[in-house]
């Protein structure tokens, strides 16, 4: 809880203020990982695709080429507006958005065949009722793909990142390890088929940009604060003069096992 909101709440505050700059966000545009994203969960077309927490659409943009419908859901009325924008501009008439829950999504059972989810699960409050949710509404045999932060299998990394991502954004719940994914997947009831770890060195003020005042000066003061061997650990390294720092993801690519 939050004060009297519950995260999600805390959720849809805090993107509803950021989603005009989730819309032009490079991390969200990633050319790259959109279509790894797209090779995994749709290699063949695909009649009916269901992008969870689509934000503003980026994934949902991605999947429209290779299926006859995509529906992109959210809890956030101000990111769908981005998201309806955008899609006019690229005039596309097979996406459509809508606000759900990804606790409770409002479709009937084995509706969709391909289930996307990108950089969103972090914020979840509770992760296997979530994947339970994008089972149940998956064809058996369908494909399951996860893109999100994540941390390496290391304790230092994953306490300093969780921190430091629950300062920058109030609604951060969890970012999982690999190895973490691969049994809430399995005990979701999926056959999991890829894990693919991966690091992208961002600018420090990815992590403080939109942020409050107070909780810009407890990042830097964590950041000040760390050894040199943690520093290195978490690549912490000028650029071209600019402080950077790594962030951690993984992409996940499952499948719904038959009989559950």
């Amino acid at each position: 809880m939050h004060g009297n909101l519950d995260l999600r709440d805390v959720a849809r505050q805090t993107f509803g203020a950021r989603a005009a700059f989730y819309a032009t966000s490079a991390a969200h545009t990633d050319p790259q990982v959109l279509a790894r994203l797209l090779e995994l969960a749709a290699p063949a077309r695909v009649s009916c695709a269901l992008d969870v927490a689509t934000g503003t659409g980026h994934t949902a943009f991605a999947l429209s080429p290779r299926a006859d419908v995509v529906i992109g859901v959210d809890l956030t009325c101000q990111m769908l507006e981005q998201a309806r924008l955008r899609a006019t501009e690229l005039a596309l008439n097979n996406v459509r958005f809508q606000v759900a829950d990804a606790l409770a999504l409002p479709f009937s059972d084995a509706a969709f065949g391909v289930v996307t989810c990108r950089r969103a699960a972090h914020h979840f409050t509770d992760i296997s009722r979530a994947l339970s949710e994008m089972w149940r509404v998956m064809r058996p045999g369908g494909r399951l793909v996860i893109d999100d932060r994540s941390v390496p299998e290391d304790d230092f990394i994953d306490r300093a990142m969780n921190e430091l991502d629950r300062l920058h954004d109030e609604s951060h719940v969890r970012q999982y390890r690999p190895s973490e994914w691969e049994t809430l997947l399995n005990e979701a009831g999926f056959s999991v088929q890829t894990v693919e770890p991966y690091f992208r060195h961002r600018p420090l003020n990815s992590l403080t940009e939109n942020v409050s005042p107070q909780h810009t000066a407890r990042i830097h003061a964590k950041l000040d604060a760390l050894t040199w061997e943690e520093r290195a650990k978490l690549n912490i390294a000028e650029v071209d003069g600019v402080v950077h720092i790594n962030h951690w993801y993984v992409m996940l690519s499952a499948v719904k096992r038959t009989g559950g």
